[in-house]
């Protein structure tokens, strides 16, 4: 064979190789993607089809985004209901550090992702494509982020006969769910809650319609656990 086409036929190798292994990586070329916000809402409001189904939902967009090679878990707390036990969003999503799809590292630790040194507001809370999600100020606000979840982390526990999951994430009707503002920004007369990434306030209900009345596209917040 040809020298000439030996080479060629190396570099041609090499070069596919390059980007398989580059899959998986950031947009910058940096560490690999670990944290981002869904780019858009399954279809049905505040049903995800549970946590499980708001996991592989995540996990489908990562993989389009070339991060598939990850575990992905939905940023979600579970109340307990209907014979499940309560599952606190903190404890599902590994130890970290995770990277936005820029590169950048918005925590080191679930203990970091959870304090004042966190990282995390509308320039760094991106989307699974590297987009900015819109908030507020902007001509369509949808900063009001699906969580369940308190400040640190653990289930919004509903008061008797209310809601903050959907439904354990299964309505897509009525109820409602606790929503962070991802841009840290709005009119809650709570400066503390008004400012937190994962826990400001309830919506109106769980239906698409109802979610877009505060805020909301019902997107959630997605980590890599490994």
């Amino acid at each position: 064979m040809p020298r000439r086409f030996v080479l060629a036929a190396s570099t041609a190798v090499a070069t596919v190789a390059l980007i398989v292994g580059c899959g998986a990586m950031s947009p910058s070329g940096g560490k690999p993607m670990g944290f981002f916000i869904t780019s858009t809402n399954p279809g049905k409001g505040g049903d995800l089809g549970g946590l499980a189904g708001a996991d592989r939902f995540c996990q489908s967009l990562a993989t389009s985004a070339g991060a598939g090679n990850r575990t992905w878990r939905a940023y979600l707390s579970n109340a307990a209901m209907d014979g499940q036990t309560a599952v606190n969003a903190r404890d599902r999503i590994g130890t970290g550090p995770w990277t936005n799809a820029k590169g950048i590292v918005v925590a080191t630790s679930v203990a970091d992702l959870h304090s004042a040194n966190a990282k995390l507001g509308k320039d760094t809370s991106l989307t699974e494509k590297g987009d900015t999600v819109s908030g507020f100020g902007d001509a369509v606000n949808r900063h009001d982020i699906l969580t369940g979840s308190r400040p640190d982390g653990t289930l919004a526990v509903p008061e008797p006969g209310k809601d903050t999951t959907c439904g354990n994430w299964t309505r897509s009707e009525g109820g409602s769910a606790m929503v962070g503002h991802h841009d840290r920004k709005g009119t809650n007369p709570d400066p503390v809650a008004n400012a937190s990434w994962n826990a400001s306030h309830g919506t109106r209900g769980c239906s698409v319609e109802q979610l877009k009345m505060s805020g909301s596209a019902g997107l959630m917040y997605c980590f890599a656990t490994n």
